[in-house]
């Protein structure tokens, strides 16, 4: 059995990427050949992001098309907001990006959806595509190896991870480090590291403004971390901030706000306690004040931060239920569904 996949995001190496690889991952477990189109191998720099390893994989051209798709039992094709021409057995259109206002209900793309699977990364984003695509998304949330986090020995720190870049979500790290300013007072002991990368979309000169911002205050900012880097840090940190999709109204531009959220779920599996804006599909991952907090304005992202550090036990009973609901994300889950869809 053969499969081709299309992801034109490769370069970003971010969460549809992440879902992409673990896709692959699980075809290749069950003995397919896989066509990626994409000019460059990229399986160490995958491996080095992710911890997943594709390397048996062939890399092809970065266009869909020179190899027809009648040739291929599958095609997995990560959408930019359009569906291709597919001759291929099976065509799985899968949408990590709520896309609004992109002519979904042309009528080649009413013909095309007759014949697809589509599969959306959250529920918030298929609410999104199957308005603007007049389909029925199936819901099948990101991967995540669960296992490969774990609660080492916690320090005073808060982290937040997510990708220097402007390109789509608005991550808000400014804002972030505008109310660590103000509470930190108040916790002398305590630090806020700010991880991610460094790819397409990172705007000249945001990172030196980050940096200007964060002069004189406990305060690190940590670019392109690999994978092990990052669960370390997820072991040490007992809480785990998020502005992202802040100021984008989810209703007009889904687009800018998070569509689901994996660093946060990662995060809960190290068990870091998530205090996250009540936005997107950030609403599908934390259940308010059982496994950690959902936030409405840059106000009660203080209090609720400063609320339970003064408890610690209360943090402590906070942690292990964000552990508990880390697990229903678990890659387990993403492979038995994918399986199921598409009897692999």
């Amino acid at each position: 059995m053969k499969a081709a996949i299309y992801n034109p995001y490769w370069d970003t190496l971010g969460g549809g990427e992440r879902y992409t690889a673990a896709f692959v991952k699980l075809l290749l477990y069950k003995g397919w050949q896989v066509d990626i189109h994409w000019p460059e191998n990229i399986s160490a720099k995958i491996y080095n992001r992710f911890g997943i390893d594709i390397s048996t994989v062939k890399f092809v051209s970065a266009n869909p098309y020179p190899l027809s798709t009648i040739h291929y039992s599958l095609l997995f094709w990560l959408s930019d907001g359009s569906l291709p021409t597919s001759w291929a057995k099976k065509t799985v259109i899968h949408f990590q990006f709520p896309f609004k206002r992109v002519s979904g209900r042309r009528l080649p793309n009413l013909i095309k959806s007759r014949f697809y699977t589509f599969v959306a990364n959250s529920q918030f984003t298929k609410e999104v595509i199957d308005q603007e695509f007049r389909v029925n998304c199936r819901v099948i949330y990101p991967p995540i190896d669960t296992a490969k986090f774990s609660a080492v020995k916690k320090t005073d720190t808060i982290i937040y991870v997510g990708r220097f870049s402007q390109l789509t979500q608005l991550k808000g790290y400014s804002l972030l480090i505008d109310v660590f300013k103000r509470i930190s007072p108040h916790l002398p002991s305590w630090q806020l590291i700010l991880a991610g990368g460094t790819t397409v979309g990172t705007a000249p000169g945001h990172l030196n403004q980050l940096r200007s911002r964060i002069r004189g205050l406990p305060v690190k900012i940590i670019t392109n971390p690999e994978f092990g880097q990052l669960a370390e840090l997820y072991s040490q940190a007992k809480i785990f901030w998020s502005a992202s999709g802040f100021s984008a109204d989810e209703k007009t531009d889904p687009t800018r706000t998070e569509h689901f959220g994996i660093t946060v779920v990662e995060s809960m599996a190290a068990g870091c306690v998530p205090v996250i804006t009540n936005r997107g599909g950030h609403k599908e991952i934390v259940d308010h004040n059982r496994n950690g907090y959902l936030w409405n304005t840059p106000k009660q992202l203080a209090d609720y931060t400063l609320q339970i550090i003064k408890q610690p036990g209360k943090l402590e009973n906070l942690s292990q239920a964000a552990v508990q609901k880390s697990k229903i994300f678990d890659v387990s889950r993403f492979n038995h569904e994918f399986s199921r869809l598409l009897n692999l």
